[in-house]
């Protein structure tokens, strides 16, 4: 299935949700709430697959509404950062979606995948640097309520992003970003993602190795949808369906840990 091999790569950028953490069902259960009361008597509900990988899933959130309103035909005002959330808008639909992800983290808890903290453990075991990417605000909290925060060197979120300006997915700025941080050419470093805008980003940047995870189901798990095919052509080297298929070869230096 192949893997991660040391001799060439110094360190593994992960994506959050779906990849780090359980939490790609939340965001979409939010999108389609905050959707489905907008489109009503305008369009066809959200659909929580189709919609939400075509449209959503990887993207700034705010993008996320322009991409997938577009995809409807719809236009509506852009806004801004002061508006109502659920106001017509797309800042004021983009902060509905924040509010309703942020309840449901806050009530709910993180549950980080079991697999993907066993492949960070090995990886730091060998003396491979970890970080952790993701277009959203909420990724620090997110990484903290799941208890992994402390397992990445370094970490570049939705934060960061409007701070520095950096485009979001599928441009590479905010993978490259979180390369500069490590102190490393992007040709050592490897990208774990999930999401298509996410896959092409990273190999748009030249990184050393793009691994994308398939976990064979939609965000809400009710339906299998294979996206190997689309993964590879965005620029995959490899899918995997969980983080457990992948190998890891090379260093164990200091004291062998």
């Amino acid at each position: 299935m192949g893997g991660f091999d040391l001799t060439r790569l110094r360190a593994v950028v992960f994506d959050t949700d779906g990849v780090v953490t359980d939490t790609a069902r939340v965001h979409a259960a939010a999108w389609k709430h905050v959707f489905d009361a907008f489109l009503r008597g305008r369009s066809a509900p959200f659909d929580v697959c189709a919609d939400y990988l075509a449209f959503v899933d990887g993207r700034p959130r705010l993008d996320g509404v322009r991409t997938f309103l577009a995809a409807r035909g719809i236009s509506i005002p852009e806004g801004g950062p002061g508006d109502e959330p659920g106001a017509a808008t797309v800042h004021g639909l983009g902060r509905a979606k924040d509010a309703l992800f942020a309840e449901a983290i806050e009530r709910h808890g993180v549950a980080a995948f079991p697999s993907t903290v066993a492949l960070l453990h090995e990886l730091r075991r060998r003396g491979c640097r970890t970080g952790l990417a993701s277009a959203s605000r909420h990724c620090r909290a997110v990484a903290a309520s799941a208890g992994v925060l402390a397992l990445f060197d370094v970490l570049v979120d939705g934060i960061d992003a409007a701070e520095l300006g950096l485009a979001g997915k599928p441009d590479p700025a905010l993978f490259l970003e979180a390369a500069r941080r490590l102190n490393l050419p992007p040709a050592e470093v490897a990208v774990v993602e999930d999401a298509l805008p996410g896959v092409e980003a990273a190999r748009r940047g030249g990184f050393g190795l793009v691994v994308a995870v398939d976990r064979s189901a939609t965000p809400d798990g009710l339906e299998h949808v294979d996206r190997a095919p689309a993964l590879l052509a965005a620029g995959a080297d490899v899918v995997v369906g969980d983080l457990a298929d992948l190998t890891v070869l090379g260093r164990v230096p200091v004291g062998r840990r």
